[in-house]
Order: C-alpha cells, then structure tokens, then sequence
C-alpha cells in the first residue's frame, strides 16, 4: 500500500510536524502491525524523525543546517541558487523507516516525523509506503 500527500509550506526552511497525518491515515486503512517508509519526494527537502515537545528544537535544527549551509557561498555553481537546499537535504535524508505496532506509530515519548523544507516556500509531496 502506497498513499502520497500533499503539504503547502510557508517558510523558506521549515519543519512540518506530519506526525498525526500520517496516524489518522494508519487508523483510517486499519494498518495494525507494519513498518512504514516516509519519503520525500523532492531533492531541496526530507525527512526526519526528532523531538517534537519543544519548538526550540527545531529552530536550532534549522538554524545549525544554516550555518553548516549557508544560502550563498561564492563559489556555488549550481545555476537555481540552491545548493544549499541540496546539501541540507542529503544530510536529513529523503526518507525515514518507522514501525506501527497494535495500529500505532512506535515512537519515542517525545518524537515526531517532520517534513523539512528547505526552498520554499511551495507545494510538496510525501508518500508512505506500508510493508
């Protein structure tokens, strides 16, 4: 079983909490024990699975990718601008793998998946791929 969604991100560099979209969609298809694939579909943004209890997390997340990648680097070539996008990206990854047990996601007390933008603002997709 495969579904894709569809999110609309607002900032340039963000982390969508996508955590409870994907649970309702689990209980709604009545996936009871599986494990998931949760994958970006585009190579300026990722996915990853962190703390979700406070929010300062991810802006420091965000703010360290920043200074490890910064936006404008002279000697860039790639000819869109946004290399930076690509490397914070690679460096998350496209893709985190998740276990569902008795029809809920197995995470930590305060873990979240998020889905990280890192050129937006636009419309993005993510699938979850149930095995």
């Amino acid at each position: 079983m495969l579904k894709t969604f569809t999110l609309t991100t607002r900032g340039h560099s963000e982390m969508v909490d996508i955590t409870d979209q994907i649970q309702q969609w689990l209980t709604q298809e009545q996936i009871d024990e599986a494990a998931i694939i949760v994958s970006s579909m585009h190579t300026t943004a990722g996915v990853t699975v962190n703390e979700n209890a406070d929010p300062d997390v991810k802006t420091d997340f965000l703010r360290r990718l920043d200074e490890v990648y910064p936006w404008t680097d002279a000697k860039d070539q790639h000819m869109e601008g946004n290399t930076a996008a690509h490397l914070k990206t690679s460096t998350v990854g496209h893709a985190q793998t998740v276990i569902v047990s008795q029809g809920r996601l197995v995470l930590g007390t305060w873990q979240g998946i998020y889905f990280c933008e890192f050129d937006g603002p636009r419309t993005r997709k993510y699938t979850v791929k149930v095995i």
